[in-house]
């Protein structure tokens, strides 16, 4: 073997891009491929735009805009009965999420005050209710906003 005899394989090569619009020789000369005349002749085509339906009204311009989306911050919610039916006196964020209590550890947790408690637990939570404050602290536990 000799190295005037070396053939670089086809993959090695890769395919040469097709070069539109450079003389009849070529055979992508004259309309460079886009046919005779219509909306995709042009250069600024409206078929290839996203969203575009050939001119009808588009489907998010037809139909209404309704409802509210909230740009504030989403709460897990917790209420009293859960804190209460468990054995665990000292809850974060980790305690609930390995009682199943929260789905994900790093979005803030709210608890409500929906169900009662007659136990002395310490709450470590991103925000609280007044009700369920009271409610905590009456039964003698402690809450602390981190």
């Amino acid at each position: 073997m000799e190295l005037n005899t070396l053939n670089p394989g086809k993959a090695a090569k890769g395919k040469s891009r097709k070069r539109i619009g450079r003389g009849p020789g070529s055979g992508w000369g004259t309309t460079a491929g886009r046919g005779q005349k219509g909306a995709g002749a042009r250069k600024s085509a409206q078929a290839g735009r996203v969203a575009f339906e050939g001119g009808q009204m588009p489907i998010h311009r037809r139909i209404p805009k309704r409802g509210f989306k909230h740009a504030g911050v989403e709460f897990q919610i917790v209420n009293l009965k859960k804190l209460a039916g468990v054995s665990v006196t000292d809850f974060d964020a980790q305690v609930m999420f390995d009682q199943g209590f929260i789905k994900d550890i790093d979005k803030p947790i709210k608890v409500l005050a929906f169900g009662t408690i007659d136990k002395a637990i310490n709450v470590k939570v991103n925000a609280i209710s007044e009700a369920a404050k009271s409610a905590i602290e009456a039964a003698g536990g402690k809450v602390e906003i981190v």
